[in-house]
């Protein structure tokens, strides 16, 4: 078992009413995990497969059930450390290996992500429930790569992932037996916090743009600086839903349909209406844009056409949930419902 180095109990500080738990406090990890080796793993026991009612049991008690999840962890979230946690506790005695996907293999088959693998990586070391991280993780699991790391189970919601031109990239390890199933988190993604975050920069422009700030004050760089104020509110409001449905685009298969689908309507209220945002005095301090600053150099949606994601082989028009509807036609839906937020 690749160990890590743990507090004593004198070291480990006040203890806390949540930590109270069967066979004493739990102790404090002191160092991040450790990323798995490229050769594998070398176990000093011998590696006998195992069923799951043996796991369950803690059997055999001479080395650890070695666990197996993957995935993108975007945007490390409290849903992606959940799903850990669940995996982490499985069995009495698991230890835990994370496989990260690489930024090619994410932006082949899924699309951009905001954190680097590199990132990505250094945020799931330093996740509690975590023992072991593989760098460059496969997007469908091989024979040889599981035997190479010695896994015993993989874990994973059990809802089939459409991927890679197959209808679900664990079925192989359902039917070996190996796979156990977690459960997701509801109303955490990380397409959601992405959501979130074009939404609300859409509407601070709008409301800046009626309380008479420039284009140039908020580095908006397509409306002439010389247009009047309501003028540049309609077209901020007819460029806004083009930016917002290219940019999203970028992070998943079909552009936006992967997000609509997975948040249920959250992907519309990002989607601004036309209405704009009651106007309020210019000069609050509180909401005002930054000054000062350098602003950068804005990018068109289509100066990145030569970095886009492949297109995926499966239409918008056959995922479930969704219809074969522009996207700008969609935000339409939105105009009229009320901002859960």
């Amino acid at each position: 078992m690749v160990g890590r180095r743990r507090g004593s109990r004198a070291n480990s500080g006040p203890q806390q009413p949540q930590q109270q738990r069967r066979g004493g406090p739990r102790k404090t990890l002191r160092e991040p995990a450790l990323f798995a080796k490229k050769t594998g793993y070398e176990s000093e026991v011998p590696h006998e497969k195992m069923t799951i009612a043996q796991a369950k049991r803690g059997t055999p008690a001479i080395r650890p059930v070695r666990v197996y999840a993957d995935g993108i962890f975007d945007l490390f979230h409290s849903g992606h450390a959940r799903a850990l946690m669940q995996a982490k506790n499985l069995f009495p005695n698991t230890h835990l290996i994370v496989g990260v996907c690489s930024d090619e293999l994410t932006h082949k088959y899924k699309g951009y992500t905001v954190m680097t693998e590199s990132e990505r990586y250094e945020a799931l070391i330093h996740c509690r429930y975590v023992d072991e991280v593989v760098r460059d993780a496969p997007w469908t699991l091989s024979p040889e790569f599981l035997k190479k790391h010695k896994i015993d189970f993989v874990a994973h919601d059990d809802i089939p992932y459409t991927s890679a031109g197959s209808e679900d990239v664990y079925k192989h390890i359902k039917e070996a037996g190996m796979f156990v199933a977690t459960q997701r988190t509801d109303g955490i993604s990380t397409s959601d916090l992405i959501t979130r975050i074009v939404r609300d920069y859409d509407l601070y422009v709008r409301r800046n743009l009626q309380r008479g700030y420039t284009a140039s004050d908020l580095n908006v760089s397509f409306i002439r600086v010389e247009e009047k104020s309501h003028d540049l509110i309609h077209k901020w409001e007819e460029k806004s839903r083009e930016f917002i449905g290219n940019f999203l685009e970028l992070f998943g298969p079909d552009g936006a349909w992967h997000v609509i689908q997975e948040q249920s309507g959250r992907m519309l209220q990002a989607l601004s209406p036309y209405a704009s945002p009651v106007a309020s005095p210019r000069g609050s301090p509180s909401s005002s844009p930054t000054r000062g600053r350098s602003p950068s150099p804005p990018s068109s949606p289509t100066s990145r056409s030569p970095r886009s994601p492949p297109s995926s082989p499966t239409s918008p028009s056959s995922l479930k949930g969704a219809s074969a509807r522009p996207l700008t036609s969609l935000s339409s839906s939105s105009e009229g419902d009320d901002d859960e937020e």
